[in-house]
Formats: structure tokens, C-alpha cells, sequence
């Protein structure tokens, strides 16, 4: 009941206007980053995070200030949540200096709320891994960096997360070993 009561009051609508800006910005494996936000809510809201609006409201922009020029100023103002929600964006957000490793090494000492944020990603992003977008070793090389850093940090944060996310490795494995490429 008091899931039901904290999604009830939950007000999304103004970031989900926000969020179809990515509507025009394609993922490698088709559809557009819009859908990847809507999934990444999907599994946070799969995984029972539903009192937690800060997170929920960053799980639809997460990708807005890699991939469009989005205005930070005015999801600051949305209401209450906005300036939160823009921290925990930015939290997760790699920046254009870092490299993939700098940054994978800087979410260890992320807030509880950006390791939750990135293993729902990482999530999301697993799911949409295939043979006809990647190729074997992009898959493997992405499943290795896994392994590495976000599997940390889902145990520290949802062991459930890490049991998805230990799921998601052994079968994409499988799948590129029978690819025989």
C-alpha cells in the first residue's frame, strides 16, 4: 500500500516532456534513448524503488547531458526534486576529460542513489546487447567492465542487482561462444 500511495503522488510529467528530447538520438541497437530512459525507470520500479522520486525522475534524463545539449537550468526548476535530480544526473554522467575507466573508478565513490542509478543502466544497456549491433569482442570487452566495476557496486547497493546483472554476463557469454564468430 505505501507503494502504491508513493507512486500515486509521484509526478512525472514534466520530466518525462524533458526526456523525449532523446526521442531523436538512435542507439546502435535501434530505438532511441528515449525508450532506454523508460527502461531504465521499468527497472527501477521492478526493483521496488518506487518511494525514491529523486531517483526515479534522474532515471528518465540520465542520458540527457552525454547525448543533447539539455538545459540543466530548467529541470532545476521543474519543482522541489529538480536540483536533486540534476546532482544525480550529473553524478552518473561521464565527463568529456574522463576516460571510460576514470569514470568507472569514480562511481565507487558515487552516492547510494547514482550506483543505484548505473546498475539499472547497466541493466537496461545488457538487456539491448546483441550479435547484429556488436560484435563479439565489443560484447565481451563491455561484459569484462562489467564484471569489473558495476558488479561492485550492485553488491554493495541491491544484491538483486547483482544477481540480474550476473545473469546477463553468463548469457551473453554463452551467446557470443555460439556465435563462432
Amino acid at each position: 500500500m505505501e507503494n502504491l500511495i508513493a507512486l500515486r503522488n509521484l509526478v512525472l510529467a514534466p520530466y518525462i516532456l524533458k526526456a523525449s528530447a532523446l526521442i531523436g538520438v538512435s542507439r546502435k541497437v535501434g530505438g532511441n534513448q528515449f525508450r532506454h530512459s523508460f527502461a531504465t525507470l521499468g527497472i527501477l520500479l521492478d526493483y521496488k524503488y518506487h518511494d525514491n522520486s529523486i531517483l526515479l525522475k534522474a532515471s528518465l534524463l540520465h542520458d540527457c547531458v552525454e547525448d543533447i545539449n539539455m538545459n540543466l537550468d530548467e529541470i532545476r526548476s521543474i519543482d522541489e526534486d529538480g536540483p536533486d535530480v540534476v546532482n544525480l544526473v550529473l553524478e552518473v554522467t561521464k565527463k568529456l576529460t574522463e576516460t571510460k575507466e576514470e569514470y568507472c573508478n569514480r562511481l565507487k565513490y558515487a552516492s547510494t542513489n547514482a550506483k543505484i542509478l548505473k546498475c539499472a543502466d547497466r541493466i537496461s544497456n545488457l538487456t539491448d546487447l546483441h550479435l547484429d549491433t556488436h560484435t563479439d569482442k565489443k560484447i565481451l570487452e563491455y561484459l569484462f567492465q562489467t564484471e569489473k566495476y558495476i558488479l561492485p557496486l550492485a553488491r554493495e547497493v541491491n544484491i538483486d542487482f547483482e544477481r540480474e546483472l550476473i545473469d546477463l554476463i553468463i548469457k551473453r557469454k554463452i551467446m557470443c561462444q555460439n556465435d563462432g564468430r
